[in-house]
């Protein structure tokens, strides 16, 4: 993944795509926004970043938790092989679905539920990326990541979160490596704040 191409790429992205009518005056703007359903549509700059952070490449097979506006996804879609998307909320799935399709991907695969439950039907996974802050790292991802691989995660209580990035050896080991603090919606289900 070149640094540059993943740059150019989001900041040509159509950002207002993936709003609602009365937020699309506001997508230039570096900061979350709603997207309805109590949920946020991140800031372009971190988008980028832990895409970056993840580093797929078009071999990488990647289970995105929480499609949300499909945002994120387009961006993960445009750098790797196939990706598998995740989202509690139908009608989120399906906006992001309408837009994601319209834009011309064929490499996403979408799934209403759980996903903290990560999607073991199609495991293990190259890169693993967490849209939304859970209060302990789900074994269910871990399980799912496949050696060699990495997973983003927000974890911590509800005012801030530290942004933890994953890794797996050949022989399944974790490495936890703490990135920065952050600021997402909680991950509902048992591994949300309760």
């Amino acid at each position: 993944m070149d640094y540059n191409e993943l740059i150019a790429f989001t900041e040509n992205l159509d950002r207002s795509s993936f709003l609602e009518a009365g937020y699309k005056q506001y997508a230039q703007i570096d900061e979350p926004l709603p997207i309805g359903f109590g949920q946020t549509i991140s800031q372009p700059s971190l988008v980028a970043q832990m895409t970056w952070l993840l580093r797929p490449d078009k071999s990488s097979r990647v289970l995105e938790i929480g499609t949300g506006s499909g945002y994120q996804t387009a961006i993960l879609a445009e750098f790797s092989g196939q990706v598998y998307t995740v989202e509690r909320i139908r009608e989120l799935s399906d906006r992001a679905r309408d837009v994601l399709d319209s834009m011309g991907y064929a490499n996403i695969h979408y799934k209403v539920g759980d996903g903290s439950d990560g999607w073991s039907e199609n495991a293990p996974y190259d890169r693993i990326m967490v849209t939304a802050a859970a209060s302990e790292i789900p074994e269910e991802l871990i399980d799912q990541l496949s050696p060699g691989g990495r997973m983003l995660i927000p974890v911590g209580p509800r005012d801030v979160q530290e942004l933890v990035m994953l890794s797996k050896d050949s022989s399944g080991e974790v490495y936890r490596e703490a990135v920065e603090n952050v600021r997402f919606v909680e991950l509902i289900g048992k591994y949300g704040w309760g």
